[in-house]
């Protein structure tokens, strides 16, 4: 068998494996994470108090638009259509931030405080899975792949950082004596 022929028959043993689908409707489930997220995102910028806030969720806003446009390139490199399988972790927090919203008063470094904490639940978790996800595809040589997911990945840390820093500067002290 030539070098070609045996490369390409790996191929379609490894697309056909379990793993390599497990990891495929694993990347469904983040790209309806991140979907759903482009269309909560300025909800939560709308019940932002704060002008540092409302900044930062416009800009995650942005910057999870380009998560989309990576993961369908994701699903073009792995030969895939995209398509969204319901997340059901990303649901719950974003029914958890939609609660937090509802639970506190307009205008109050207390909602403020709750969205930091509702959005830095959602940082983790899209951490955790890109993390993995990477790691996955590293594994079974998606070298493309691991990097437009590793991109994602620093990208989603950056926002934690940058959500802490907005609540360690003044939004935990104000919401403290409200």
């Amino acid at each position: 068998m030539a070098t070609n022929e045996k490369t390409d028959q790996q191929t379609m043993e490894m697309k056909n494996s379990e793993f390599h689908q497990f990891f495929i409707d694993e990347l469904k489930d983040i790209y309806w994470a991140e979907l759903h997220l482009v269309k909560e995102l300025p909800k939560m910028k709308k019940a932002a108090t704060s002008t540092e806030l409302n900044a930062a969720f416009e800009k995650h806003t942005q910057e999870t638009q380009t998560h989309v446009d990576k993961l369908e390139q994701a699903f073009a490199f792995l030969g895939e259509e995209p398509h969204a399988k319901k997340c059901k972790a990303m649901d719950g927090l974003i029914d958890e931030a939609n609660a937090i919203i509802d639970d506190t008063e307009k205008e109050t470094m207390t909602r403020d405080a709750g969205l930091i904490l509702a959005a830095q639940k959602i940082e983790h978790y899209e951490i955790a899975t890109y993390g993995t996800l990477r790691v996955y595809a590293e594994s079974m040589g998606h070298q493309d792949v691991a990097e437009l997911l590793g991109s994602i990945l620093e990208n989603e840390k950056a926002t934690d950082v940058a959500l802490t820093k907005i609540s360690e500067s003044f939004v935990n002290e104000s919401a403290s004596r409200e």
